[in-house]
């Protein structure tokens, strides 16, 4: 039947159907009943057989083959070319929690541990809660129904504060049952205290925000522990991010190969890796690999044609400094660096005087150069070179393979060859838009990280199996969509 679980679970991610919908489709729609090869009066089964199913694959780490299986025989039947070309781009991931603010938080994480404890020992509970709990923490707290003077809300945030170190107190002493000290909800309680709150020594108040954990670390609701806040291109949300890797060749249908799901803080240059060796080893490499430049730098250009055998086709980021922000100053390009001699030359001529080796807080190996000091202040265009009062210019670059590949990526990113090629990478948008559209890629439907990218594996095979049907039917690629508007300039060119 894990056939029939599977083929129903893809059916319903396809119609952005709940659990219990398609478990009411298999019962009473033939076309479900003829998907999943059953007979016409079989009576289907139960919605939560669908969860169960979904739990095994977590409990297995079986969710992986699901995509890959079906990639296998894409490859048998020739409609997935191999060491092709393949692009990745990611998007956000809304958790399916509400966004509190730091005062909801807390409130909903006491009423949350309570209600937890309530269960476990309910006799407990009633014994070492204080009455005035009930009125507090009965229900949820709504932010419409807090406190709304600032004074108002410091002293309501003390008081929840000391009613949680006063539950903790109570949890953690030697006489308290085995299984109030061993419920989740108590390490939840805890952690959340930890993160938000100074104390329990002093009169509980909220933590500073120069106090509060890096962001990769600080919870934002209790019923999702890893669900993080991130922001983007000025757009804000908590939750995930999912990256999706895919085929562009157009002599075949593009075909999602790889899905992975991260915290929304997990940073894009961290996951070509993840990537590739995901991809190495059903051998579904690619020969090129089209990116953004959130992807790329210095050491990615150099170490996966190494290591993996694929070139990656991206921009890689500007140099940050003001001198190639504003273009008009010396930026590093400007230098001459003589590897052998170990020495570089400025746009004026002058030759550096020191030439240190050393390793940044990256832990990468990185080169700094200064020039001397006398020759830097009697320079005439010192003001193009360095903002310092005094001290000369110094450049930090990273060794010689990855410098020049990094001022190599800058000159080719300009020229038009590098454009039209390129442009294939702009295609992995259409694939966002088409998993948000029909298929709720950006909205988790469940809680926690591993069952977030369970529903993200079967989105990425329901898609590739609209895809491919749709291949089959007419092989020809649609051309892209063009604008009535923009259309105008194409008559006029």
């Amino acid at each position: 039947m894990s056939v029939q679980y599977c083929r129903c679970s893809l059916c319903s991610y396809s119609r952005q159907l709940t659990t219990r919908q398609a478990a009411d489709a298999v019962r009473s729609r033939i076309d479900w009943k003829y998907a999943l090869a059953l007979e016409l009066t079989d009576s289907g089964f139960d919605a939560s057989v669908l969860s169960e199913f979904r739990t095994r694959l977590l409990d297995g780490n079986l969710e992986h083959l699901l995509l890959e299986t079906l990639l296998s025989q894409l490859q048998e039947s020739n409609l997935h070319p191999s060491r092709g070309r393949q692009r990745t781009d990611s998007t956000h991931v809304l958790a399916a929690i509400r966004t509190l603010n730091r005062l909801e938080l807390v409130a909903y994480t006491l009423h949350f541990a309570l209600n937890r404890l309530a269960v476990v020992a309910p006799d407990w509970v009633r014994l070492h809660s204080q009455p005035v709990w009930f009125e507090r923490y009965a229900v949820r707290a709504e932010n419409s129904r807090l406190p709304k003077a600032d004074s108002e809300r410091r002293a309501f945030a003390s008081q929840v504060g000391a009613d949680g170190f006063a539950l903790l107190q109570a949890v953690y002493s030697p006489e308290t049952p085995v299984e109030v000290r061993g419920e989740a909800a108590v390490d939840v309680l805890r952690l959340v205290w930890l993160q938000q709150y100074y104390g329990p020594e002093d009169e509980p108040r909220m933590r500073n925000t120069a106090d509060a954990p890096p962001s990769e670390r600080l919870i934002h609701s209790p019923y999702d522990l890893e669900a993080r806040y991130s922001i983007k291109r000025g757009m804000s949300w908590t939750g995930y991010k999912v990256q999706i890797t895919e085929t562009c060749d157009t002599t075949a249908p593009h075909i999602i190969t790889h899905v992975e799901t991260t915290p929304a803080t997990r940073p894009d240059d961290h996951m070509l890796d993840v990537i590739h060796e995901a991809l190495k080893r059903p051998q579904l490499l690619p020969a090129e690999h089209f990116v953004d430049c959130g992807y790329t730098d210095a050491t990615t250009l150099i170490d996966h044609p190494k290591h993996y055998g694929v070139t990656i086709v991206g921009r890689v980021a500007a140099d940050p400094s003001w001198q190639a922000r504003e273009q008009t100053g010396y930026d590093q390009s400007a230098f001459q660096v003589n590897w052998d001699t170990r020495k570089a030359t400025c746009p004026q001529g002058k030759q550096s005087r020191k030439w240190f080796e050393d390793v940044d807080v990256n832990g990468q190996e990185v080169v700094q150069i200064r020039f001397a000091q006398k020759e830097c202040n009697q320079c005439l265009v010192r003001a193009l070179c360095t903002r310092a009062k005094t001290q000369p210019r110094t450049i930090t670059i990273r060794t010689q393979p990855y410098y020049d590949a990094l001022q190599t990526a800058r000159r080719q990113q300009q020229t038009t060859e590098f454009q039209a090629n390129y442009a294939v990478r702009a295609g992995v948008e259409a694939t966002m838009s088409q998993g948000v559209r029909a298929f709720d890629l950006r909205r988790s439907r469940y809680i926690g990280l591993a069952k977030t990218r369970l529903q993200h594996v079967l989105i990425a095979v329901a898609i590739n199996l609209v895809r491919v049907l749709a291949w089959l039917a007419d092989p020809v690629p649609p051309k892209p969509r063009v604008g009535a508007f923009a259309a105008l300039l194409t008559q006029v060119s």
